[in-house]
């Protein structure tokens, strides 16, 4: 079956389950759930249940689609995301954003948890993302028939909306909530980064390094769809001290600063 039809027949399901007219999609991180408690929930359905739909596997993930009112704005949210390290190829690990857009969403926000490569950041901080570097050696726009769903020549002068970022960093100001502003590297993955692939990280200038949020970005910016990302700053990654890594401990840091990132997410929704 094409792409445009696979598509076709997993937004028309969706439809049918009463998920009509969200304003707003949003997809959250590793560790990063919990905002799906503020939400007054009007469908919750499972990626296993949804045609098409690829199926979560990350421990950290429960996978699934989460519809209702945020702030006074019906949303939509994928609670887990895809990842290419989980084996997914890169139509798949974006074929939520594309679900979301078809069936209506006009803004886009993505969090995730990622490393602190500049060594002035500590974990725990919150970084929005200006601009990113794609390290993942592929793009999400390269399958054949890309054409049929925008301009595959995708402008990425500016991938995140600087409306929406302006938007952000107003409310942490005058919420005194500490907001970085900053590069974000995508990277394959699943293995953590070497000590010289993070002084390769700090020669290019990023600020923050992930394994996600990229692949959705362009195929966001593909859709003409206005997009904001924030990161939670979950370890750093100094290589001259690195250390072994703990995602137990990685997971927690996410939870301890998600409430900071909700705050910013509920109140930017309510200006969209």
């Amino acid at each position: 079956m094409d792409k445009h039809q696979q598509l076709k027949e997993t937004i028309e399901f969706l439809k049918g389950k009463g998920i009509t007219n969200p304003k707003v999609g949003i997809v959250l991180g590793t560790g990063l759930g919990k905002l799906i408690d503020e939400i007054s929930i009007e469908k919750e359905i499972f990626y296993t249940d949804i045609p098409h739909f690829p199926k979560a596997t990350v421990e950290f993930h429960s996978g699934k689609l989460i519809y209702g009112e945020l702030s006074g704005k019906k949303v939509l949210v994928m609670s887990g995301r895809f990842h290419l390290y989980e084996g997914y190829n890169a139509w798949e690990v974006t074929y939520g954003i594309r679900t979301m857009h078809g069936l209506g969403i006009k803004n886009l926000l993505i969090s995730n948890a990622a490393g602190a490569i500049n060594l002035s950041y500590k974990k725990g901080d919150l970084m929005l993302i200006e601009d990113h570097i794609n390290l993942q050696g592929s793009s999400p726009l390269v399958f054949k028939g890309a054409n049929n769903f925008g301009n595959i020549f995708a402008d990425m002068l500016a991938p995140y909306s600087k409306i929406i970022n302006n938007k952000i960093k107003e409310i942490a100001k005058n919420q005194n909530i500490k907001l970085h502003n900053g590069i974000y590297a995508s990277v394959l993955g699943p293995q953590l980064e070497t000590r010289a692939e993070y002084r390769m990280l700090q020669i290019l200038e990023t600020d923050a390094v992930g394994m996600s949020t990229v692949p959705e970005v362009i195929v966001a910016k593909h859709l003409e769809l206005p997009c904001a990302a924030i990161s939670v700053l979950t370890d750093e990654c100094d290589p001259k001290n690195l250390q072994p890594v703990n995602i137990a401990e990685i997971i927690a840091i996410a939870g301890k600063a998600e409430p900071k990132m909700i705050f910013l997410f509920k109140r930017v929704i309510q200006d969209l």
